[in-house]
């Protein structure tokens, strides 16, 4: 399988979002489960079929996780050289050359990615336009409604 790439901060909220469904939900649901095969006839209790309905998402998630966190290439950017160029984990401002506006934005893993955070995937098609491009750059991204130039400001490796 590829490897996925991940900075620091997104392994570790994985690491925390897995401790959480195996320490915490899974003894939960478990417990739920043996609560409904109480109440009888488990053909028609729907307790029961919630509870293990629930149990199969977080069963999946759980194994969803694993195989990410087995996978993950997990980058420091704090740790890589300080070339000015714009790489996975950086943080770039740049200005729209048209309408004047200024996004700073933080590129990251898939699972990381939150544009309201303007933390965006390495595979969207704006972070595939600013990456390799270093600070005074004019970056070309291909959007739905056409192609849109953005100036890189600053480039910063947080």
């Amino acid at each position: 399988m590829n490897q996925i790439p991940m900075t620091l901060k997104g392994a570790e909220k994985l690491r925390e979002e897995l401790n959480e469904l195996k320490s915490v939900k899974r003894p939960r649901i478990i417990a739920s489960i043996a609560t409904a095969r109480e109440h009888g006839d488990l053909k028609e209790n729907a307790e029961y079929h919630a509870a293990r309905e629930e149990q199969g998402f977080c069963e999946g998630r759980i194994q969803e996780i694993e195989a990410k966190l087995s996978n993950a290439q997990v980058i420091d950017v704090t740790a890589m050289p300080k070339t000015g160029r714009v790489i996975f984990g950086a943080t770039v401002t740049i200005l729209n050359v048209d309408t004047d506006e200024e996004f700073t934005y933080r590129i990251v893993g898939d699972d990381e990615a939150d544009f309201k955070q303007n933390l965006i995937s390495v595979n969207s098609p704006m972070a595939r336009g600013l990456v390799g491009k270093s600070a005074d750059d004019v970056a070309i991204v291909k959007t739905p409604g056409g192609d849109v130039e953005y100036e890189v400001l600053k480039v910063e490796y947080l």
